[in-house]
């Protein structure tokens, strides 16, 4: 009976996040009597409320290399403040070897305009609203690293206010003010 309580909670625990498969990688290692294969799989976790992490796991077999990876995904997560729990607080930029992102806030209804690996980084973080560029390689590893570098770099109003002592209202305001002065 205990058992069955306990495999209910993982359950209940692996459905609050959603994962997704980036890529795989097949490798073969040539010995006497053949070929041995091997694969890589790289996955992205997230609970589509604000955090999100990715992992890489490797295994003889290809589910094996899958469930690695999402428990490295679930150990390595990062929380991101979300605006109107759809999209950015600002523009930011992310670089990681030669892969760069430049991720951009959205008004509502854009929808998640990004490639490939990014996609499934912003599905998973709950983001509805995005535009991404990728440049440089187009190697999912470092896309996905210089996305997360990029994420870390997000900063929501509140902190900001916090760190220079002020509230958040005036901070708004002053950013209102800003625009007055420019124009």
């Amino acid at each position: 009976m205990a058992q069955r309580d306990r495999n209910r909670d993982r359950d209940e625990e692996k459905s609050e996040f959603v994962d997704k498969l980036v890529h795989i990688n097949r490798v073969s290692k040539t010995v006497k009597g053949g070929k041995r294969f091997g694969f890589a799989a790289l996955v992205v976790v997230g609970d589509q409320k604000g955090r999100v992490g990715f992992g890489h796991g490797k295994a003889r077999e290809v589910p094996e290399a899958i469930r690695k990876a999402t428990e490295s995904a679930k150990r390595g997560m990062i929380r991101v403040p979300l605006r109107e729990g759809r999209t950015l607080h600002h523009d930011v930029k992310g670089r990681h070897g030669a892969g760069k992102v430049l991720l951009r806030a959205a008004p509502a209804g854009t929808g998640i305009i990004a490639g490939g690996p990014m996609r499934a980084v912003f599905e998973t973080l709950g983001i509805q609203d995005i535009v991404a560029k990728s440049q440089g390689t187009s190697n999912p590893y470092n896309m996905i690293r210089a996305t997360f570098d990029a994420l870390r770099e997000e900063d929501s109003p509140r902190s900001v206010a916090a760190r220079r002592g002020l509230k958040v209202s005036v901070l708004q305001a002053r950013r209102g003010d800003v625009a007055a002065v420019d124009a």
